[in-house]
């Protein structure tokens, strides 16, 4: 069933505008066989973007289908580009709002690296909440001082009281993120002082700079800075700052509780609803053509591999790889998936059943061509394979 309101500001204003059917429901879930990676279960994008807001979501979204568990796997931080920019915003966040000896709640903490950085840069306190936590990945004995529980943080683990509460790309996994937001704010009660950091892949980045392998089915939302502040608002929190990093694909909100005796209700700045939704309107008029460019383009260059016996590789085993290899319907003339994650290695991808290998086997099996998914990571990638000594033309998508 379409949903008909906008999940942000309730708004029926609703214009469709992309439709991709059949994507694997999971692209950070790798399966153990081929087989079990061809079969791996799929559902439909309907994107649609709300005219009120500028929020962007999947009209056809079915949060029946997906569910997190120990299997699912999006840890960068294997990346040493991914590394510095934790960190880097892990001491910013310290330095900004004085997080020394105090109690940090990290909602949707996947395998805990970041909640580590905060605890051990700060000396401060940290409990992690997510289903995907892994006790058994730690390699040195957890601090007494971080707790991590396997399960989804709400109205239950109030009693975690906290001077920071963060949580970094999850907000766009859940529905309904302002009704999820007003119970954060119930939650938080009287402690009208807790700071609250989220981060949020960019919609703009995805709509302005054609990141259109990022629109996979585990996102149901894609927030522009309007729509994200919109929903804090509604929620019942002020806003402090908006911004895009990380070449713009992330987007980062502050905000605090507003207190209780003041309106219920504090609007965004009507002039950043306003600016947010006419700059997606504006990109959404060419994304339909320009993505089926982009994706004939790629098709009829895969094509032209098979036709010479070249091969290729996807470096990227994340939601990039994963979304470009089912778009693409690719076959043979993609070897492999290439990924420093160690544990997508030896995997399969949803979908397509292309394995991930480490960089190391392109050694034994020189490709033609690597496809690098985000283009951040491309001085990271010509390095490692340079150091591998292996000769192929190295391209962007």
């Amino acid at each position: 069933m379409k949903i008909q309101q906008c999940p942000v500001c309730d708004s029926f204003d609703i214009e469709d505008f992309l439709k991709i059917n059949q994507v694997p429901v999971y692209c950070n879930v790798l399966w153990p066989t081929r087989q079990q990676a061809l079969v791996a279960p799929r559902g439909d994008l309907a994107l649609c973007f709300c005219r009120a807001c500028g929020h962007v979501f999947n009209r056809q979204f079915d949060p029946g289908l997906v569910d997190y568990t120990a299997e699912y796997e999006n840890s960068l931080h294997y990346s040493p580009k991914f590394r510095e920019y934790a960190e880097s915003l892990a001491q910013e966040l310290i330095a900004r709002h004085d997080l020394h000896g105090k109690t940090i709640v990290e909602i949707a903490c996947g395998k805990g690296d970041f909640l580590r950085m905060l605890c051990q840069l700060g000396g401060n306190q940290g409990y992690g909440f997510d289903p995907s936590y892994e006790p058994d990945r730690d390699e040195a004995p957890l601090p007494e001082r971080i707790q991590f529980v396997r399960d989804y943080y709400g109205p239950a683990f109030t009693s975690y009281e906290a001077d920071f509460i963060c949580c970094r790309h999850a907000l766009e996994h859940i529905p309904q993120a302002t009704t999820f937001l007003r119970e954060l704010r119930a939650s938080i009660g009287e402690c009208s002082e807790t700071v609250i950091f989220f981060e949020v892949p960019n919609s703009l980045y995805s709509l302005r700079d054609l990141g259109i392998w990022d629109f996979i089915y585990e996102h149901p939302s894609y927030f522009c800075a309007g729509s994200l502040a919109q929903a804090f608002s509604n929620a019942g929190f002020e806003v402090l700052s908006t911004r895009e990093v990380y070449g713009d694909q992330f987007l980062c909100i502050e905000a605090r509780p507003w207190p209780k005796n003041a309106t219920e209700t504090t609007p965004a700045p009507e002039s950043e609803a306003q600016a947010g939704a006419e700059a997606v309107a504006r990109y959404i008029q060419t994304l339909p053509a320009q993505y089926v460019e982009t994706v004939k383009t790629w098709r009829e260059r895969l094509t032209d591999l098979a036709a010479t016996g070249r091969t290729a590789v996807v470096w990227g085993g994340g939601s990039k790889g994963v979304t470009f290899l089912n778009i693409m319907q690719a076959g043979d003339e993609v070897s492999c998936v290439v990924d420093i994650n160690p544990h997508k290695q030896g995997k399969f991808v949803a979908g397509t059943g292309h394995q991930i290998v480490a960089p190391e086997a392109l050694d034994k099996h020189p490709p033609a061509v690597i496809i690098v998914m985000n283009p951040l990571y491309r001085d990271e990638i010509e390095e490692m394979v340079g150091e591998l000594g292996v000769e192929a033309e190295i391209v962007g998508v």
